[in-house]
C-alpha cells in the first residue's frame, strides 16, 4: 500500500511540475520583449529593465518636500510643487 501511495504522489509532483514549467513559458511567450539582455545578465536583469521602462522621475516640491512623479508636477515661479494650492501658497509668499 506504501509503494501505491508513493507512486500516485510521484506522478502528481512530476504532473504539478511540468504544468508549472509549461504556464511560465505561456507567460514568457506572451510578454513583449524588453530587448536583448547582455550576455552576463539572467532572467532578473530583463524584469529589472521592464521596470525601469516605465519608471519616471521623481521631483521634490519646493513647499512641502513630498516627493511625486515629474508628469504630476505643477511648475510656477520656475520651482516644481506637488499641486497647485502649494504653488499658489508659495507664490503669496514671494509676494
Amino acid at each position: 500500500m506504501t509503494r501505491l501511495l508513493f507512486w500516485i504522489a510521484l506522478v502528481i509532483l512530476v504532473v504539478a511540475a511540468v504544468r508549472s514549467k509549461l504556464r511560465a513559458a505561456m507567460v514568457r511567450a506572451q510578454e513583449p520583449s524588453a530587448g536583448p539582455a547582455p550576455a552576463s545578465a539572467g532572467a532578473d536583469a530583463q524584469a529589472w529593465s521592464r521596470v525601469e521602462d516605465k519608471s519616471e522621475p521623481m521631483l521634490c516640491c519646493a513647499r512641502c518636500g513630498v516627493y511625486f512623479p515629474s508628469s504630476e508636477a505643477v511648475r510656477a515661479g520656475g520651482r516644481d510643487y506637488c499641486g497647485p494650492a502649494h504653488a499658489h501658497e508659495a507664490q503669496q509668499d514671494a509676494r
